[in-house]
């Protein structure tokens, strides 16, 4: 079975700083989800904030999936957290057209620790408990949201960004410490949401400052003769803690593409790229470069 999980933002949104064609279109998604069956992938990684992802994909149909979706950010003026988690997750299985789903996630794992968070716990345990959810877990844009969540939670499953640049999941120890625990961890945005992907003279201006650390990478890639997918994809694959692996797509070919790049070998070294500038390594503080 492929570590390859299928994550479908794209499919709700016009996603992705790489992302040239916009949200993908329905006859597209069919064809993506049943490649991604063809070829042994079984994991879909989705989100009820991801436009019309989920009513695309339950109209599609996910036999034969492991289904993750995400709670949204829970509205400051909500005032029984536990109802509306219920009522979130409700909505979400008939949109998905399915009656339990694998992984259940907070997109704010911060509001774990927050004066919600025990009545959040709770439900989430509930929902377990019932069978609804298989697994709770967070998303988390850096390991040191881990630090408190891990105190109020007995999370299963861990996402998190992981690539060439951005390692801190490792260096940080979580990575090691997660598959100690047994705690499931998916890697996502292993491209930098694309920037890894892009062709030397198309890497846009805002990342000038970073220039030097993209010579170092396009230099190597030239060097070792591979291509980028083959190298992100094959990075992240040497490291046996990571069960999973969501890459986004926008068409057919693109999924064809990283599936034959999964399979081939990994290269045994890699680039010296590895930056800790919340700037570059955070999408999120793009829109202010």
């Amino acid at each position: 079975m492929t570590k390859i999980a299928l994550g479908t933002v794209q499919f709700g949104l016009s996603y992705g700083i790489a992302n040239q064609v916009g949200q993908v279109s329905r006859n597209d998604a069919k064809a993506i989800i049943s490649f991604a069956r063809s070829c042994g992938i079984d994991t879909i990684d989705t989100a009820i904030a991801y436009g019309d992802s989920e009513t695309r994909l339950g109209e599609i149909g996910l036999d034969s999936f492991k289904v993750i979706t995400k709670l949204p950010f829970i509205p400051e003026n909500c005032e029984d957290i536990g109802s509306w988690v219920l009522e979130q997750v409700h909505e979400s299985l008939q949109r998905l057209n399915v009656s339990s789903i694998y992984g259940l996630l907070l997109h704010r794992p911060e509001q774990l620790i927050g004066p919600h968070g025990e009545v959040l716990v709770q439900t989430l345990e509930q929902l377990k408990a019932q069978g609804v959810v298989e697994k709770i877990g967070v998303s988390i844009y850096s390991p040191t949201e881990l630090d408190d969540v891990m105190d109020v939670c007995e999370i299963d499953l861990v996402q998190a960004p992981f690539n060439l640049i951005d390692r801190r999941l490792k260096s940080s120890g979580w990575l090691q410490k997660l598959y100690n625990a047994g705690i499931e961890v998916h890697a996502r945005s292993i491209f930098l949401q694309g920037v890894l992907l892009m062709p030397h003279s198309e890497i846009p201006k805002r990342f000038e400052h970073w220039r030097p650390l993209f010579n170092v990478w396009h230099s190597w890639l030239l060097n070792n003769n591979t291509s980028s997918a083959k190298a992100c994809i094959g990075f992240v694959q040497a490291h046996p803690q990571i069960s999973k692996i969501v890459v986004g797509v926008a068409n057919l070919q693109q999924l064809e593409e990283l599936m034959h790049a999964s399979k081939e070998l990994p290269n045994s070294s890699w680039p010296n790229i590895n930056c800790s500038d919340e700037k570059l390594i955070n999408p999120s503080f793009w829109s202010l470069l």
